[in-house]
């Protein structure tokens, strides 16, 4: 099965890799697959310098754990996705979040589901009647079940 991971799940995993969320990401191989776009590339680089205090780690270690991650990501270039799915992320996260429109609007290119720990994103878009998301302990039981 597979996912889109957004920038909350990522920053998670590259914190803590030996979390429960850095185990899905990196022990699903064959069971999970996930997928996120460019831009998460291009937060990791912007919030650098909040990662690196927040892991209290070495700069090196701070890139091994985002290579770590990373590697067991399929990126996709948004350029690549129609407008029409931009117009319908937009609507999604218009009231709730503008800065995960890539991440929604992946998801629903790819007709997958959005994994997310943005409480208020779940929230704001499940008012909308989008339930297209799954949590970390929602995925953690599927893989549980799929092993």
């Amino acid at each position: 099965m597979k996912f889109v991971v957004d920038t909350n799940i990522s920053f998670s995993a590259v914190l803590n890799t030996e979390s429960k969320i850095g185990d899905l990401i990196m022990n699903s191989h064959g069971i999970l697959e996930f997928h996120a776009c460019d831009r998460l590339r291009s937060e990791l680089k912007k919030h650098r310098p909040k990662l690196l205090e927040l892991s209290k780690t070495t700069d090196e270690q701070l890139n091994q754990s985002e290579y770590q991650i990373t590697k067991c990501l399929e990126f996709t270039n948004e350029a690549l996705i129609p407008f029409e799915y931009w117009v319908k992320g937009a609507n999604l996260v218009r009231d709730v979040d503008m800065n995960d429109i890539a991440f929604v609007t992946l998801a629903e290119f790819l007709g997958i589901k959005l994994w997310t720990g943005d409480r208020e994103l779940m929230k704001g878009l499940a008012k909308k009647g989008y339930t297209n998301f799954i949590t970390t302990d929602e995925l953690y039981k599927l893989r549980t079940l799929l092993e």
